[in-house]
């Protein structure tokens, strides 16, 4: 039996590594853009509506960052 095996080098150019790099950064800053706006409403609630919903002050910066960023 025979196997053939091919190898290509990628032609990436510079402007395709400077696209990605500005999508990846984009990407980031959405998601930083999410853990501040998520921090901020729940800074905003009292710590009655925190405790109604079983959420600490500690864990405001936790819930944040599995929103943002996932687990």
């Amino acid at each position: 039996m025979a196997y053939v095996s091919s190898h290509r080098a990628a032609n990436i150019s510079f402007g395709d590594y400077v696209a990605a790099a500005v999508i990846a950064v984009k990407a980031a800053l959405a998601r930083r853009a999410v853990y501040n706006q998520t921090v901020r409403e729940l800074q905003s609630l009292s710590s009655r509506d925190l405790s109604d919903l079983g959420i600490s002050h500690y864990n405001i910066a936790d819930i944040a960052r599995e929103a943002a960023y996932g687990k």
